[in-house]
């Protein structure tokens, strides 16, 4: 931020106004099959997508697709019908390739069980035609995704063991880079994410995108994953604020460092209904994060994406509505306009 007279910039402004409020709704196909209703603070009942827009500024939805996943949740068709719903109300799309038939994340990265046994080079056309026909099903049914991230918290690396980031180093920017060829062949203008977690850990970011690029890879934009819950739990000595302030730091070293804009396309505080000082503890740092990332990273943070909000308190905490499918004071951050 401008320091002169305290005000933004020409340039900060243009930043902050496309500066996007997201949500991931991977789960929200599967609640409204069991039967979840959502309702406003009021208790009035509301469409979810239409509830995140309309009274929390949201833009954008994030959609995870699998390869062949068991039951068809999150497949392609899944992330079409739900991509079609977004379109509707005027949200932006980002679609999220785990190329796995499940959950790919730091500690996990399975190859789909179709590609099993295939050769380094067919693996990338295995990686490259799915990628391709996905999004392809998009562009034949009139919806353009914003951005596209090719792998699902990469730190690790992907398709293991082929791609595993330590034993097969470029392997792993290979994949990266094939994957960013086929989201460019069939959308050019598509912004190309890589996603890794720890969003406040600036030696992991190196490490991991220098391995990319001195191996070939192409991104356009570095996705973060900030959870300081998670976070404490390995690290019980930090506490929620400086690892926001690590992040921030991270990302204006990572984008000065590669040139590129950064976005933070998850993050999520606790829910705990039976302590509502919990909750207004996590909108207090949200509020903080969705503030600092447009105000203190030069321009160059251009979103904040909360992972699965409509979630219901249970097997998962860190969603941001209450067990009636209402929001908590968690969501009251992307409204929020203290300084």
């Amino acid at each position: 931020m401008s320091l002169i007279l305290g005000y933004l910039t020409s340039n900060e402004m243009a930043a902050q106004s496309d500066f996007v409020k997201g949500a991931d709704v991977g789960f929200l196909t599967g609640q409204e099959k069991h039967g979840v209703k959502f309702h406003d603070r009021k208790g009035r009942e509301r469409e979810c997508l239409e509830l995140l827009k309309n009274d929390y500024q949201m833009s954008a939805i994030r959609m995870r697709v699998w390869v062949n996943p068991r039951g068809g949740s999150c497949d392609k068709n899944e992330l079409l019908a739900m991509a079609l719903r977004a379109k509707a109300l005027g949200m932006d799309l980002m679609v999220d390739f785990h190329y796995s038939d499940t959950w790919a994340d730091p500690a996990k990265q399975g190859i789909p069980a179709a590609w099993q046994g295939h050769s380094y080079e067919q693996m990338k056309l295995d990686l490259q035609a799915h990628t391709i026909d996905v999004l392809t099903l998009l562009k034949q049914n009139g919806i353009t995704p914003r951005w596209v991230q090719v792998g699902n918290e990469t730190a690790n690396g992907l398709l293991w063991p082929m791609g595993h980031i330590e034993k097969n180093p470029s392997q792993y920017a290979g994949f990266i880079g094939a994957a960013y060829d086929a989201a460019k062949k069939v959308f050019p203008e598509t912004i190309v994410i890589i996603h890794l977690d720890r969003g406040h850990k600036q030696s992991l970011y190196d490490w991991n995108l220098d391995i990319v690029k001195q191996h070939g890879g192409k991104f356009d934009m570095v996705g973060m994953s900030l959870y300081p819950y998670w976070a404490r739990k390995d690290h019980p000595e930090l506490n929620a604020d400086s690892i926001i302030t690590d992040c921030m730091r991270n990302i204006c070293h990572v984008s000065q460092k590669y040139g590129c804009d950064v976005m933070i396309v998850e993050t999520g505080f606790e829910v705990d209904e039976q302590h509502p000082e919990v909750m207004e503890e996590g909108r207090r740092q949200l509020t903080r994060v969705i503030r600092e990332a447009q105000t203190d990273t030069n321009g160059r943070c251009r979103g904040v994406f909360y992972w699965e909000p409509q979630c219901l308190p249970g097997g998962y905490r860190l969603g941001a509505f209450n067990s009636k499918a209402m929001p908590t004071a968690i969501m009251e951050a992307f409204v929020e306009t203290k300084k």
